[in-house]
């Protein structure tokens, strides 16, 4: 196969022959007819094929059940739930993109995209049947005599679905005699049909004939007697005046009115339906059967015009559209019910293209820089006084201000033309984009405070410089060293070196290192002999140098010694020198110094050297006499930086517009300080007491920072005058207008401008746009023609009904005429072209109008009256002048208005003073620099009513529409805390543990004030550390051994077994050794040298040893093999005879006894600790390790370093704690309008939004983000339609007919709670003509007026509330329906099969409501009781409750229980009331019902024993009689009627077991041993662990 793409290729594949149990054989074993291809043609698919084929999806088809699909036949289940599961299916095909032509192959789809599901789950939903309401009540009869029918309707609430039952008859029929009618029953009635279609007259020569002859009575001669005119002069004055009609008739040509007629047919109908003549029917005159009308003419429209320019002139790729319009004009306007215009404009989107299209301006937003880093409070440091607050450093918060900008160009030449305009701030709404953050975390840093090491050892006395011994000046040095690397350098520490001046300095000096061992003179054995001094050269820094600068210091000389005898009196070494009792020497103080040995062995007496003196046993010397004058340099701070004259300043010009905080820098300067010298606890000195060498620098360079100015963007352009076209528009508006900083000033650079915002006043308002309809005169009244009019009786040819019509045309209301289309769009409904006219007969009353009432000059006094004439002949004739059946005058009196006010509502929002700006205060919110609490006011508004309690404006009642009162917003107070306490001690005295400092709660937060953290159960918050405790410290230091105390005195050796003690005192340990004692318990007392001893006193000739020396240490791992030892160095030799004992004691290695293993352990982790100043960010935490023995004691870390063991743990980590974020929210924005435009519920609205979420300790937002107060009341004035009368058939007393209704004025306090009343028409002048929104006013429409005995539809009902499908109130997903029906309503029991079909509809609808539908019963009323069907709302319905749950309202019994205290139940048997038991026959039957008797024992031979209960074996058969029993058998039954056991076997039940209970209970108790009397335990008070966290303040 080759490596195109597309059709034409060929797949193959293995064909052979197989044996049915699987081995393959010859091909011809198998039929060759039967043979499988192994070729097919093939589709080779390649990647561009993406673009050409795709699948295509068909639509689902119908929902179809499972069961069906395996048996073919639908199996509904008995009781539907949930619905029933069923599949739906859909085609799906490969096909090609462009024509939809399948593919050739589907796995050209399958190569890029498995193929769709064809199949997919789904659910048919219940049936659903129709459901419909009650009945109402029974009409009235529809005849007042005879035999006629009442009639009661229900309507459809919801219609069947999904295969449900259909409704069922919508009415209900019954037979009514009112009684017998006196005389004969009318049995015709006269009906007229509808108006036929508007109809041309014929043309005037048509009916010339007729019209001259019926002219010859006169009226016709008459007529034209009027209309002639001889005279010129009257000729001119009517053609004036018609050329004026003809101008005045605006609009003529957008109407073709054309006024024709219509008829009508009469009918006499008997009472079955059936048409008679009309002389059956006695009427005195029959009805018009004619009347004028007007062509119906539709609308027409030109035709549309070109599309209009894109209102975009401008690319941009993303963003909004333009739009292009285009419009048609009216030709024709429609009358006579003809088709309503179209739609005369149309829009479209449209976008601009072509090459000279510019790029649209695009807009960005831009930010001013940050501000300062401010810092804010945590709780814990809210206690500091207010002067230490400049210090705070670590976390804190800054902001910045977002403004939207023009974006610059990418011409360079265009962008330098336009960056004033790029930086002049424009609307917000023109940034499309989200806009920057306004907040944002800062960190100033904590400045790093000198950490200082302890003071060295007060060195020898050395020249200030050894270069040049001249000045014969010396000072003894003693320093210390800085040991980080503090802020700002260390210059800022304090002083590192202290000088004491000396005589005699010398720069270098011998060191004495160590005596050698003594060696008696002449090499004897012992006897007296020198220790040679072994020394080493150094200088005064304590450095060892050659030893040749050392030549003229003095040498230290040899040591006399003595290597005692065997008869000798032996001394023991002399101990370390003690610590100088005073570190200076003054005139009442001398540091002294002194050392002690004890005597270990007297002399024999005889020929030895003798033991010296008490006194001879210490030493004592001087020690730091140096005086206690200390002198040090003492440092000011740095001055400001200035200028340098004597250095060049570097290039100015380039330092611009810097960032806050960065160190650019323009120039070279210097900064100087105060140096001074000063003795210690006395002031300043003069200079010389100082050492001038060590004297601190005065001078130093420094960089000054550049100055900036400060700089502010443009003035933005003037913003956009209030809309004037409002009524009410005559106040002066403002606009304005502003620039924004962006950089503010620094160093001493320009200042910003006081005048950031401008006002002015708007220019004069200009006249709003609007368009109203014109109507002019009314033409002359038309009437049906004559030949129409001339066969119908009574018909007079110049007077009677007919038709006028007026023109109609458009506006400005500024004046001047406009086009048609406008009035269309933008005026209200257009009035009606033609009205019916009525033109006097001979006889008629003619009279004007009725003119306006008069006013009233007072209320409550007087009256009002309007007026009429009688015009033409009525002036002359008898009948007209009577005034009770045409008034010329009519009186009504003044009303007696009186108003009273009272308020309505609830109160408003305290609300505080606009613009009110606050001075930062304790327990105050301050956003910004807004006030949040405070005095405000709050509103509630005012009504006014009037006499008849209806609602008028309220300046009748003198009332500006509120009243106020004083309110108070209680400022929040946050959560205070006492400060921190000191820290503990630390938790041990060797090794790690913590120390814990405290705070408790002093005040809670209220109001919304700050939180405070979290508390334990007594009100605290802990701050814990870890802590080290140096294991040396504290150290045991014993004083010499005292003499020895023989308790077996050899008076003549003085020797034997005796006692040394001395004092042990545990002191604590420094630098310079053991100091100040202190208490025992502080040291380890596991190490406390022995007070005491007894041990041998040597005799003379005896072997003299050493005290032993430490043991050794043990070979670790400790084991019972290994040992350790000490030794003791000989200092006599024993005389002759006599052995020295051994020098070496050994001793097993024991764990945990004398050998110990080591380890590490890590301590938990400190809480965050920032620097003294940080409120918050970045800190360390840190943990301690220790050095844990195998017993579990905390030893020095030398232990466990000595070993080398592996320290694999980080001490220190970096920690962050929260910094307080207060909440920020944005400023109140404008008050909105009203929410409603009239009534009582009218409210302003004023808003704000969270700027910056609060975090940490930050203060939280404010509950209220909005605020209200109540709009000024205005009455709602409002059109409303009165009923629709009844159906009149004019002159017929059934048929075609028009029913009327009026509109009228009614006020109303807009809560719809109340009809409203009704006021004069006046009051809605300013409202446009509509009723509900409708501007379409309908005030009559055709009806049908039913014939006695017609059968009809009656009107349809009101749409349904709309129903969803639900299932235990889920939406099923198949919507929502509404219906409403029709009902039939019949008046004659002959006519019912004339009826036509009762009728409803249903139409989908939006935002249902689940309904449930549940049976409901009533209480039994003997053997039946009410069942019926409720809806979910309460409402009784018939349908939607599911059948085979429906409850039994019928449980007769048979035979019926008619023996007394009987009564049928549920069950269908009879059974008997409460307190009395059946008596059964023997077949079963209720025999009586008895009164439950008591139970009795029965004693031998008693009879009343044999009283069984049937039911006790077989509860529900009954027995047949025992054989030879006479008489009826009655049993005691334990069991009801319905095989169930009655109440008063289960209370026999129970109170057997209570007694039984009762019983086992009192033996128990009895039984009991009695308890042994307790000793009360005593409880040790320890202190209880200290709580470091608590989760929460159960009082907070």
């Amino acid at each position: 196969m080759g490596s195109e793409c597309g059709p034409g290729g060929s797949q193959s594949r293995a064909v052979w022959c197989a044996h049915s149990e699987g081995w393959t054989t010859l091909h011809t074993n198998c039929d060759q007819a039967e043979r499988p291809e192994n070729q097919q043609s093939c589709f080779h698919v390649c990647d561009w094929h993406k673009d050409l084929y795709d699948w295509q999806l068909g639509a689902w088809n119908q929902c179809v059940p499972v069961s069906m699909r395996s048996t073919g036949v639908i199996q509904r289940p008995a009781v539907c739930l949930h619905g029933e599961e069923g599949i739906q299916t859909r085609e799906v095909g490969c096909v090609q993109k462009a024509d939809g032509v399948p593919a050739e192959d589907v796995a050209i789809c399958e190569y890029f995209e498995p193929k769709p599901r064809l199949e997919q789950a789904c659910l048919i939903p219940c049936p659903q049947d129709c459901v419909v309401s009650q009945f109402t009540p029974w009409t009235s009869c529809s005849k007042m005599c005879g035999t006629g029918l009442q009639n009661r309707v229900r309507f459809v609430l919801a219609p069947p679905m999904f295969g449900g039952s259909a409704c069922p008859n919508l009415t209900e029929f019954q037979i009514c005699q009112p009684g017998p009618c006196v005389g004969p029953e009318s049995l015709y009635s006269l009906r007229v049909g509808s108006w036929g279609p508007c109809s041309v007259p014929l043309p005037r020569t048509a009916r010339q004939a007729p019209t001259l002859n019926q002219g010859k009575d006169g009226k016709e001669e008459r007529v034209r007697g009027r209309g002639r005119v001889k005279d010129p002069e009257t000729k001119e004055l009517i053609k004036n005046k018609r050329n004026r009609n003809r101008q005045n008739r605006q609009g003529g040509k957008f109407w073709d009115l054309q006024v024709g007629y219509q008829t009508r047919e009469v009918t006499c109908v008997h009472r079955s339906g059936n048409a008679d003549a009309l002389s059956l029917c006695s009427q005195e005159s029959l009805p018009v059967t004619y009347q004028a009308c007007v062509l119906t003419k539709d609308c027409e429209v030109s035709d549309w015009t070109d599309w209009s320019p894109c209102s975009k002139d401008c690319y941009e790729l993303n963003g909004p559209t333009g739009e292009h319009t285009r419009t048609r004009r009216v030709h024709l306007l429609p009358v006579g019910g003809g088709a309503e215009c179209p739609e005369l404009e149309e829009k479209e989107p449209c976008t601009p293209q072509g090459e000279g299209v510019p790029p649209c301006i695009v807009y960005n937003w831009k930010t001013t820089e940050w501000t300062e880093c401010r810092v804010d409070m945590l709780l814990s440091q809210q206690d500091r006084r207010r002067g230490n607050l400049t210090g705070l450093c670590g976390g804190g918060v800054q902001n910045r201000e977002v403004y939207c900008v023009q974006a610059t160009s990418v011409d360079p030449a265009s962008s330098a033309l336009k960056s004033k305009e790029a930086s002049r701030p424009v609307d917000d709404d023109l940034c499309l984009s989200p806009p920057p953050n306004t907040t944002q975390l800062c960190h100033i840093p904590c400045p790093v405070e000198c950490d200082l090491s302890s003071w060295s050892a007060w060195g020898p006395c050395t020249f200030e410089n050894c270069l040049d011994t001249a000045a014969k000046k010396g000072f003894k040095l003693r320093k210390r060293r800085v040991i980080n690397e503090p802020t700002g350098g260390t210059g800022s520490c304090p002083h590192l070196v202290e000088a004491i001046p000396c005589d005699e300095p010398s720069c270098y000096d011998w060191l004495l290192v160590k005596l050698e061992e003594c060696i008696p003179d002449n090499e004897r054995e012992c006897g007296p002999g020198t220790q040679i001094p072994q020394v080493q050269c150094v200088n005064s820094d304590g450095e060892y140098v050659d030893r040749q600068l050392c030549r003229d210091a003095i040498l230290p000389m040899p040591v006399i010694c003595e290597v005692p005898c065997p008869k000798d009196c032996v001394l023991s070494p002399w101990a370390s020198w003690s610590l100088c009792s005073h570190t200076c020497s003054g005139k009442n103080t001398e540091g002294k110094q002194m050392r002690a040995r004890s005597v270990l062995a007297y002399s024999a007496g005889e020929g030895g050297v003798q033991c010296p003196n008490s006194i001879a046993l210490q030493e004592v010397r001087s020690c730091n006499d140096h005086p206690c004058t200390v002198y040090h340099w003492q440092t000011g701070p740095w001055g400001q930086c200035i200028e340098d004259t004597s250095v060049p300043p570097a290039n100015s010009t380039a330092a611009g517009v810097g960032v806050r905080g960065g160190d650019s820098s323009c120039s070279v300067g210097m900064q100087t300080r105060k140096v001074i010298c000063v003795r210690v606890n006395v002031g300043q000195v003069p200079p010389k007491k100082c050492p001038e060498s060590i004297r601190p620098e005065t001078v130093r360079p420094c960089l000054l920072p550049c100055k900036r100015d400060c700089s502010v963007t443009p003035y933005s352009d003037w913003s956009a005058c209030p809309a004037t076209c409002k009524e009410g528009g005559n106040t002066k508006r403002k606009q304005n207008r502003k620039r924004i900083i962006i950089q503010l000033p620094a160093n001493g650079g320009q200042d910003c401008p006081e005048v950031l915002t401008q006002e002015r006043d708007c220019e004069a308002p200009s006249v709003c746009l609007g368009y109203r309809w014109k109507t002019h005169k009314w033409r002359r009244c038309q009437l049906v023609p004559w030949s129409v009019r001339q066969d119908s009786p009574g018909a007079v040819e110049t007077c009677g009904p007919g038709l006028q019509a007026r023109a109609v045309s458009c506006w400005k209301q500024d004046g001047g005429p406009a086009d048609m289309g406008a009035c269309l769009k933008f005026a209200s409904s257009m009035p009606s072209l033609t009205q019916p006219c009525q033109l006097p007969c001979q006889d008629d009353c003619q009279l004007t109008t009725w003119s306006k009432f008069s006013s009233c000059t007072q209320d409550c006094v007087g009256v009002k009256t309007r007026k009429r004439m009688l015009v033409g002949k009525s002036k002359k004739r008898d009948q007209c002048k009577n005034n009770q059946v045409y008034p010329l005058s009519e009186i009504q009196y003044c009303p007696c208005n009186k108003y009273n006010a009272q308020p309505v509502g609830n109160w408003s929002d305290c609300i505080l003073p606009e613009g009110g700006r606050v001075e930062g205060q304790p327990g105050m919110k301050i956003q910004g620099d807004i006030k949040e609490c405070g005095q405000g006011y709050r509103y509630q508004a005012m009504v006014c009513y009037d006499q008849d309690n209806r609602l008028v404006e309220t300046s009748r009642c003198n009332s500006h529409g509120y009243i106020e009162e004083a309110c108070i917003i209680p400022c929040p107070s946050d959560c205070k805390l006492s400060e921190w306490s000191n820290w503990s001690r630390c938790s041990k005295s060797c090794g790690s543990g913590v120390k814990v400092r405290s705070k408790w709660l002093r005040e809670k937060p209220y109001n919304g004030g700050r939180p405070c953290p979290k508390l334990d159960h007594v009100n605290q918050v802990y701050e814990v550390v870890p802590c080290l405790s140096d294991c040396g410290q504290y150290v045991w230091v014993a004083e010499p051994w005292s003499v020895w105390k023989v308790s077996n005195v050899d008076l003549k050796e003085n020797c034997g077994e005796g006692v040394q003690t001395r004092k042990v005192r545990c002191m604590q340990n420094t630098m310079d050794g053991p100091s100040d004692s202190v208490e025992d318990y502080l040291c380890d007392p596991e190490e406390m040298p022995l007070g005491a001893r007894d041990s041998q006193l040597p005799c003379p000739e005896d072997c003299v040893l050493s005290d032993w020396g430490v043991w050794s240490r043990c070979s670790l791992p400790c084991n019972k093999i290994s040992t350790r030892e000490r030794t003791a160095c000989l200092i006599r030799q024993p005389g002759e005879g006599k052995l020295c004992p051994n020098t070496t004691e050994t001793e097993p290695c024991s764990l945990n006894s004398n050998c110990y293993h080591y380890s590490y352990n890590i301590t938990d982790w400190s809480t965050c600790q920032l620097s003294e100043r940080a409120v918050c960010g970045s800190g360390i935490k840190t943990r301690m390790l220790d050095c844990v023995r195998s017993d579990g004691k905390s030893v020095d870390l030398k232990f466990c370093e000595e070993l080398g063991l592996d320290r694999k743990w980080q001490m220190n980590a970096s920690c962050v704690v929260e910094c307080p974020v207060n909440c920020q929210l944005s400023d109140w924005s404008p008050w909105s309008e009203c929410t409603q435009t009239c009534g009582l519920a009218g409210k302003l609205w004023r808003r704000r939004t969270m700027l910056q979420v609060p975090q940490g300790d930050g203060r939280t937002c404010p509950r209220q983000r909005e605020q209200w107060k109540p709009c000024p009341v205005r009455p709602c004035y409002q059109w409303r339609y009165s009923p629709w009368s009844e159906c009149k058939s004019e002159g017929a007393r059934c048929g075609e007919g028009l029913r009327f209704r009026n509109v009228s004025c009614f006020v109303s306090d807009g809560s719809g709670q109340e009809e409203g009343s009704l006021v004069d028409d006046e009051m809605c002048g300013n409202l446009e003509p509509s009723v509900d929104g409708d501007k379409r006013v309908t005030l009559e429409e055709p009806c049908t007026s039913p014939c006695p005995g017609d059968c009809y539809l009656t009107d349809w009902t009101v749409w349904s509330p709309c129903q969803l499908s639900c299932v235990s109130g889920d939406d099923l997903g198949f919507g929502s329906v509404q219906v409403r029906s029709r009902a039939v309503l019949a008046q004659e029991p002959e006519n019912l099969l004339q009826c036509p079909e009762q009728e409803w509809e249903a139409r989908p609808c939006t935002e249902g409501q689940c309904y449930e539908y549940k049976w409901m019963t009533g209480a039994w009323r003997s053997s039946s009781r009410l069942v019926w069907c409720q809806r979910s709302d309460g409402l009784n319905v018939t349908g939607g409750c599911p059948m085979t749950a429906q409850p039994v309202a019928d449980r007769s019994c048979d035979p019926a229980c008619n023996k007394p205290r009987s009564f049928c139940t549920e069950a269908g048997v009879c059974g008997c009331e409460e307190r009395y038991t059946e008596v059964m026959t023997s077949d079963g039957l209720l025999d009586q019902c008895t009164v439950i008797p008591v139970l009795e024992i029965p004693t031998a031979g008693d009879n009343r024993a044999d009283v069984k209960t049937i039911r006790a074996v077989s509860p529900t058969q009954p027995s047949n009689s025992l054989p030879g029993r006479a008489g009826r058998t009655w049993f005691l039954q334990p069991f009801g009627p319905d095989g169930k056991l009655k109440t008063w076997v289960y209370g026999v039940a129970a109170g057997a077991f209570v007694l039984l209970i009762f019983i086992v209970s009192m033996t128990f108790l009895a039984c009991k041993k009695p308890k042994k009397p307790q000793r009360r335990q005593m409880y040790n008070n320890r202190l209880k662990p200290l709580t470091l966290a608590y989760d929460g303040d159960a009082d907070m």
